[in-house]
């Protein structure tokens, strides 16, 4: 009988234990992933029935800007902000590195599933009085850990889901972002708009304490009157001033928030809009599939899954094939020659019989750490719930406290003008009409004030709406894992 080639013993070593994994491939051991139910409600308390006065757009006929949702402020200004994160923010090219490198340790998992292969080239030269040997050699080796029990195999699915988990943590930080830089541009606006404010107040009053000076003047009018006058006058020029600090700081955070110092962006005053947006509001269970946060959670369930299983695979043996060749002669001879080759085939079973437990316990832990995933994952469903009905509800009553508002500006306008007239015509006290224009300004800084929170209330529910931001965004496992030729199909299947 012929004798078996070394070419041909290796190849027959491979083959059978390639047979042999792919008969046991859909042997993985621990359990497989099923996502636990989240704690759910039917329907939001604040859409049903619809507040009176407050509509939202319909969910079958309107969605979020997939992405760019500020567009629905239609600001040119905002939204040349916010197209600058992606290219300049900071804190998101450090998350988006940390989810390549979620990526790089999906490849570095499945590479186990490869054998390792070696090769050791060697020359040796030797003499003795006038004779000189030289000896050149190559040396290759083989050697593949059998994932016979799914413990590799779990370990790329515990990856692939942490990379997903890293790519829900990216999506999570940029809305984050925009949605900050979003509230810091609205309230700069107010403050913007509140400066207009005073500096109107203040013109008022400027002709008004022009008005008293002439009284007094006249005799008409005690000079208390006068120095009442010109106090109200310059509190509200120091009110006036003191916005430039809080406008600055706003400023500032958007320069940052964009990648830029704060010296080179400079933004021109603009009024705070009165514009709310109509924002699509859709059912709690699609919620689910719109937040990063939730699906941070959900798959970082997942990953914990797996690793109960790379535990219970702890209690396997692990079954490694080795093999190994060599050539060692003279290179003039002929190194490859038959007589100058050796080789050598292995395979070695390892089984730990004894570790005090270490075994057990790692699976109870794996399983406590997959508990505290599910008990996260409901917990974080049940805070965008509240989330979302306290900005519903924040939107329904700031709307309501809105018009309340905008009613009593009209009427302290109006007794601003009254009192004046009856100072002018002495029949009323000068106190009257400094409280009287102080109430009025207060009533309209406090509608401004609810403008602003109406615009923050706004941005919040979208941002805890997701931002138009779907889960089917997520990097597929399919496309965190390189397709090879050489992965075996019970390999593939599991992919998905």
């Amino acid at each position: 009988m012929k004798p078996v080639s070394t070419t041909r013993r290796a190849a027959m070593l491979i083959a059978s234990s390639l047979f042999a994994t792919t008969a046991l491939g859909g042997c993985m051991v621990g359990p497989d992933y099923h996502r636990p139910n989240a704690v759910m409600a039917a329907r939001f308390k604040e859409m049903t029935p619809p507040p009176p006065g407050w509509a939202f757009a319909d969910p079958h006929y309107a969605e979020l800007p997939k992405g760019a949702w500020w567009t629905l402020y239609n600001d040119p200004v905002l939204n040349g902000l916010e197209s600058q994160i992606d290219i300049s923010n900071q804190t998101l090219k450090a998350s988006e590195a940390s989810y390549r490198n979620a990526r790089a340790l999906v490849d570095e998992a499945r590479a186990g599933l490869f054998p390792t292969i070696g090769v050791t080239p060697t020359a040796t030269r030797t003499g003795t009085a006038n004779i000189t040997n030289s000896t050149v050699g190559v040396q290759g080796t083989v050697d593949w850990q059998l994932d016979v029990w799914g413990q590799i195999r779990r370990q790329v699915q515990a990856q692939a889901s942490a990379a997903q988990v890293s790519a829900a943590t990216l999506a999570a930080a940029r809305l984050s972002i925009q949605t900050t830089l979003a509230i810091d541009y609205f309230n700069l606006r107010y403050q913007d708009s509140l400066q207009a404010l005073l500096d109107r107040f203040v013109a008022y009053y400027q002709q008004a304490a022009q008005i008293t000076r002439n009284s007094t003047n006249a005799g008409v009018s005690a000079p208390s009157d006068l120095l009442q006058a010109e106090t109200q006058l310059a509190t509200t020029q120091a009110q006036s001033v003191s916005v430039g600090i809080q406008r600055a700081q706003y400023e500032h955070a958007i320069a940052v928030l964009t990648g830029h110092p704060p010296a080179d962006l400079s933004l021109a005053p603009g009024a705070l809009t009165d514009r709310i947006p109509a924002i699509p509001v859709t059912i709690p269970s699609v919620v689910l599939q719109r937040r990063p946060d939730i699906a941070e959670g959900e798959r970082t369930m997942e990953q914990q899954n797996a690793l109960i299983g790379v535990a219970v695979a702890a209690y396997y043996p692990v079954i490694s094939l080795s093999a190994a060749g060599q050539y060692v002669g003279d290179p003039v001879g002929g190194l490859f020659r038959a007589a100058n080759q050796a080789w050598s085939l292995g395979a070695t079973v390892a089984q730990s019989l004894f570790q005090g437990g270490e075994r057990t316990a790692a699976v109870r832990a794996a399983r406590a750490n997959f508990d505290v995933s599910v008990a996260n994952y409901r917990q974080t469903v049940l805070n965008a719930f509240q989330n979302l009905e306290d900005d519903l509800s924040s939107l329904r009553i700031l709307a309501i406290q809105a018009d309340a508002q905008a009613n009593a500006v009209n009427l302290a306008n109006q007794a601003v003008e009254v009192a004046f007239n009856e100072y002018t015509a002495g029949t009323a006290i000068y106190t009257t009409v400094i409280t009287s224009q102080t109430t009025a300004l207060t009533n309209a800084q406090t509608a401004l004030g609810i403008q602003q929170n109406r615009m923050v209330a706004s941005v919040d529910l979208i941002n805890d709406l997701g931002g138009g931001w779907d889960a089917s965004e997520l990097p597929s496992k399919a496309s965190l894992q390189t397709d090879n030729p050489f992965l075996p199909s019970f390999i593939q299947k599991d992919r998905n």
